[in-house]
């Protein structure tokens, strides 16, 4: 994100990460104390460990994980917690709290999958300078299938600073890794047979779910979701829209989404929620029921059978 818009953001998530902080549950004696980075990470953490870990996430509910800033208290709970899962290179501030303290185990997802670098659809030099070119797509976890690396390496680390959950955590990981190779099974099948393999989206988060199904996605914006798309490229993605056959732009549910509604309407389609699950903003979802809406909303919007 540039300077230019990191104060409005601060300000705007300044409420959730003081909401955030107030509502961290306290560490219920004799758990595994755990700090997730953010929501994907913590819903590991959660289910591998079950009851015998207390998961707190330095990302507070409905928070853009991408601005979120931490406070002396959050940096200290990652000095002292038994395991903090993140996703280096994905939250700065995260990053840098990590250089200056040293908890007891950490686990990098993305030690657990290969990262592949950003790339941005039809674009040029001038179309898209505001974005540093040959930077890696954090999003790994909206391919599914990428998921059970970091499940084996979240229940290993437990096993390991807890031995006698051993046989609960190796369990947890083997019912959470199928879960993801159904909903796996699942997309793969519903995106099989679509008339249109092209998706438009405001971020471009979703690279490694058109790797995964054969897809293309376009995105107005690229890696940052708060990047302002120029001219050119809003001409370029019109273009496409028009020679695919594109029925729906979409936006996702942490961010404005403004660019993407004002630009389906001048094109007289639809828009609508493709959900990059960074987040929840419905406190009643999860990771399995948004991906389950995308696959749903995907479906719709590329005309598949």
């Amino acid at each position: 994100m540039s300077s230019a818009r990191r104060p409005r953001a601060l300000l705007a998530v300044l409420p959730l990460l003081l909401a955030g902080c107030a509502s961290q549950p306290a560490v219920a004696e004799g758990t595994v104390d755990v700090m997730a980075s953010f929501y994907p990470l913590q819903l590991v953490a959660e289910q591998v460990g079950g009851d015998r870990v207390t998961v707190r996430s330095l990302t507070p509910p409905g928070a853009e994980p991408h601005d979120v800033e931490l406070s002396p208290a959050q940096v200290s709970r990652i000095d002292g917690a038994d395991l903090v899962v993140v996703l280096s290179g994905f939250q700065a501030a995260v990053d840098d709290a990590l250089a200056q303290t040293s908890p007891a185990h950490v686990v990098d997802a993305a030690s657990d999958t290969t990262l592949v670098p950003a790339e941005h659809e039809d674009e040029s030099a001038d179309e898209h300078e505001e974005h540093e070119h040959g930077a890696l797509d954090p999003h790994f976890w909206l391919d599914p299938s990428r998921m059970p690396a970091v499940v084996d390496d979240v229940a290993a680390t437990l096993t390991e600073i807890d031995p006698e959950g051993a046989d609960l955590y190796a369990a947890n990981a083997a019912a959470l890794t199928q879960r993801f190779e159904d909903l796996d099974a699942a997309y793969a099948a519903g995106l099989q047979q679509c008339d249109v393999r092209t998706f438009v989206t405001s971020h471009e988060a979703f690279g490694y779910l058109a790797d995964r199904y054969d897809l293309r996605q376009v995105g107005i914006s690229g890696i940052d979701p708060e990047a302002e798309p120029s001219p050119a490229r809003l001409a370029a993605v019109e273009q496409i829209v028009r020679e695919q056959d594109v029925s729906t732009i979409f936006f996702e549910s942490l961010v404005s989404p403004k660019v993407a509604e004002t630009l389906a309407g001048d094109l007289g389609i639809s828009s609508a929620v493709l959900d990059p699950i960074e987040g929840l903003a419905d406190p009643d979802a999860d990771y399995f029921s948004v991906a389950t809406a995308n696959l749903a909303a995907l479906r719709m919007a590329l005309s598949c059978s």
